[in-house]
């Protein structure tokens, strides 16, 4: 193997988690192993490897010698400066036809799912693969019993904790509906009833705000397992990003690529989030299903197919799921955008007067539903319980517990550049466009930009003016400010209000 060594100079490339390796055109090792690029190949340094995606540098910025290696792929294999990397042809993957299979239409059984996700966890599929496999896997191509079937196979290739409790509970949405951040009041209300909720939580993937990036302006998220336990057992809740822990990592990977394709598959929606539930030790778990015409799921025959999904899987994983079909007409909240939602979320839990009523009440619904999974709590007490936790500053007080216990709780920034679009006529609120609006959010900056969004000040069924503002551009850069100012002008539509 002495010929395939090369000397590791850091470049310092952030691919996010894709492991790539970069050499020069003229390197021995790339002209007697026939490597070109986007080859994918073997990287050794000393007891540790990895599969990594051949970059070709055509300068010098690396000598003939030398290789690099993505941020990512540096930290897995613990390299340093001047290490010595063997690089080789890598074993076949047999997962790969089972991959070319499901790319033709057929349906995959448990082995070839446990092959695929294995080889996803193990950083054996490269970008490519994971874009097919989400393409081939997108709208109705998996059937209840390939869902189950990767459910289970992501369960396995991660860790799964286990907690000191008969019933441990937890709520998650399925998305689509901007500002509805109800996660953030439901856990310290269930918390302080005395149940076990240990949530994890996304990142956004087609939204401009995921649980964990509003959290995250608020408190740290990046909790690993071992610290995770320590703030369920001290508050008996926590809302940590679920990337750090491992508890689904084929997961975590699969909505790397998610992200950017820009869509979501109905089989790997409900095994995402199952597969994460089930791995975090729950029992019991609410799911909240906003339909609208501009939500993720749009009729109530799709929201009843993907209900029935959620509960078939979830029995046959010993998991009691609780389907609540919502509202997804419009927003929730004001804010769309992490510390904007933020916001929203304090003023519920601080009580304050100008708190979001129906971020209150969609909140306080789900709680009931957490709550009454517990055979402790009688059927139909649940609302007044959960109103009265939050009522009485209990919910607050859990919060900021959670928040100190995760590593000190902030409060959200503001946005210095704002640009609020106005109606132009008098009329009625008739439609709000959530894709949309999403959209003009997302241009603004969010979520990476974290005060950046949208402020909605109108709601269905309004009176409006003239002139009347209907919503507010958060940025933090004037060029992002711009970006999102020209879409909405573009759109007239978002907030569309018509003479009545």
């Amino acid at each position: 193997m002495a010929n395939s060594t090369l000397t590791l100079k850091r470049l310092g490339i952030d691919t996010y988690h894709e492991a790539v390796l970069y050499m020069n055109r003229n390197c021995h090792v790339c002209r007697s192993e026939g490597f070109v690029a986007q080859s994918r190949v073997q990287v050794t340094l000393g007891d540790r490897h990895l599969i990594a995606t051949l970059n070709v540098v055509a300068s010098q910025m690396l000598e003939e010698c030398e290789a690099s290696l993505s941020e990512s792929a540096w930290l897995a294999l613990g390299a340093q400066e001047g290490s010595q990397i063997h690089v080789g042809h890598p074993d076949p993957l047999e997962s790969v036809s089972a991959l070319r299979a499901k790319v033709y239409g057929q349906r995959l059984g448990d082995a070839a799912w446990r092959e695929i996700v294995t080889d996803i966890v193990n950083g054996h599929y490269s970008n490519l693969h994971l874009a097919a496999l989400v393409t081939a896997c997108a709208g109705d191509r998996m059937d209840a019993d390939e869902t189950l079937s990767l459910t289970r196979a992501m369960v396995e290739t991660g860790e799964r904790l286990t907690w000191q409790s008969p019933v441990v509970v937890d709520k998650h949405c399925v998305g689509g509906l901007p500002g509805n951040r109800t996660t953030l009041i439901v856990v310290p209300i269930v918390a302080a009833a005395g149940l076990i909720i240990p949530k994890t939580s996304s990142r956004a993937i087609t939204s401009p705000a995921g649980t964990a990036d509003t959290m995250e302006v608020m408190a740290p998220v990046g909790l690993d397992v071992k610290q995770m336990r320590r703030v369920v057992e001290s508050e008996g809740g926590c809302i940590v990003w679920g990337g750090n822990v491992r508890l689904s990592p084929a997961d975590d990977l699969l909505i790397r690529v998610e992200r950017p394709l820009d869509f979501d598959s109905e089989g790997h929606l409900v095994a995402s989030v199952l597969s994460k539930k089930i791995a975090a030790g729950s029992t019991h778990v609410v799911i909240d299903m906003p339909v609208g015409p501009t939500a993720k799921v749009r009729s109530v025959e799709a929201a009843r197919a993907l209900r029935e999904r959620f509960e078939t899987v979830g029995a046959a994983l010993g998991i009691s799921v609780d389907v609540q079909v919502s509202d997804g007409s419009q927003p929730v909240g004001r804010g769309i955008g992490p510390a904007l939602e933020a916001r929203d979320v304090l003023a519920v839990l601080r009580r304050e007067a100008d708190a979001p009523d129906d971020l209150r009440e969609r909140a306080l619904n789900l709680a009931a539903h957490v709550l009454e999974m517990s055979p402790q709590v009688k059927a139909g007490t649940g609302a007044r319980m959960a109103a009265q936790i939050l009522d009485s500053g209990r919910a607050w007080t859990k919060f900021l517990a959670i928040c100190e216990a995760q590593g000190g709780f902030r409060e959200p920034q503001v946005a210095p550049l704002t640009r609020t679009i106005v109606s132009q006529h008098t009329g009625e609120c008739v439609a709000v466009d959530n894709r949309r609006i999403a959209q003009v959010a997302k241009l603004a900056g969010a979520p990476l930009s974290r005060a950046a969004g949208v402020d909605l000040h109108v709601r269905l069924g309004q009176r409006v003016e003239r002139g009347a503002a209907l919503y507010t551009i958060h940025a933090e850069a004037p060029g992002e400010r711009d970006y999102a100012l020209s879409f909405a002008t573009h759109h007239p539509d978002i907030v569309r209000v018509e003479s009545r």
